[in-house]
């Protein structure tokens, strides 16, 4: 990523301190793989003796191994639930992510309202003519079953669990690949990947862009949390972790991520 690339030229500008050691294991989504990156790093040099692992399986997994105690923090792309919340789940958020909705670049739809994607996504409208495209049928494209993308996603436009997918995929990538490569398809990704061979609608009228969703003008965005557990004694490295992760002094760091710091 072009942000990362950046990232790196001004890692010299932060200033480093010393620090206890140890490690904080991370778990979780991997839609926050690129926050992750940019948060290790810029950790790592303000405290350069404290390792931040991150493992990407997931953000029902990563809930579910803070919970358990496996983990140090989980990782969740999408809001908790209240399943979650009543087993102690607690979230900070760490920055903002808007869902893009994408379609093949020769595809000449550019905007639906959130009604007219979840009649597509339901299989309700099942034709590209009836939204005013090139008459044929819509491959419907999305993430698979537990995926926090897909969760965000079917929570905010009202689907949840009632989605007929043509296809699912196991990452964000696979979605954006199969989209490109199908005139008819139309699936969704992060903001950070949205550009990447296919076209990102406006939603009512709102592009999704950082601006958009820091205002909340779009209407399809999530948040990037940082779960632990209610109750449970967290370690020095990993209270200094989430109070870095939450800083001011994160936040430009963030915004090279793709996402929006809140």
């Amino acid at each position: 990523m072009r942000r990362l690339g950046l990232f790196l030229l001004l890692l010299p500008l932060l200033t480093a301190c010393g620090g206890g050691g140890g490690v904080v294991n991370t778990e979780g989504s991997t839609s926050m793989a690129d926050l992750l990156a940019v948060l290790q790093e810029s950790f790592r040099e303000r405290e350069p003796n404290i390792t931040v692992n991150y493992s990407g399986t997931g953000s029902g997994a990563g809930i579910e191994m803070v919970l358990a105690g496996a983990c140090d923090i989980g990782l969740s792309s999408r809001p908790l639930k209240e399943s979650e919340i009543a087993q102690g789940a607690v979230a900070q958020v760490a920055a903002l992510d808007g869902v893009a909705v994408v379609v093949n670049p020769a595809n000449p739809v550019s905007d639906l309202t959130v009604g007219e994607i979840a009649a597509v996504f339901t299989g309700e409208v099942a034709d590209w003519a009836e939204l005013g495209g090139t008459p044929g049928p819509i491959a419907v494209y999305g993430r698979e079953a537990g995926s926090g993308t897909r969760g965000a996603f079917e929570e905010a436009i009202g689907v949840s669990g009632q989605c007929a997918y043509t296809n699912e995929y196991g990452s964000s990538g696979d979605v954006v690949g199969g989209v490109a490569s199908n005139p008819g398809a139309i699936g969704y990704t992060s903001l950070s990947t949205a550009g990447k061979g296919v076209k990102a609608l406006t939603v009512g009228g709102a592009a999704c862009t950082p601006e958009s969703i820091r205002d909340g003008s779009y209407a399809i965005q999530r948040p990037f949390l940082l779960v632990t557990k209610e109750g449970a004694a967290l370690s020095p490295e990993t209270e200094a972790f989430l109070a870095y992760a939450r800083s001011g002094e994160a936040a430009a760091y963030i915004e090279l991520a793709g996402v929006v710091a809140p």
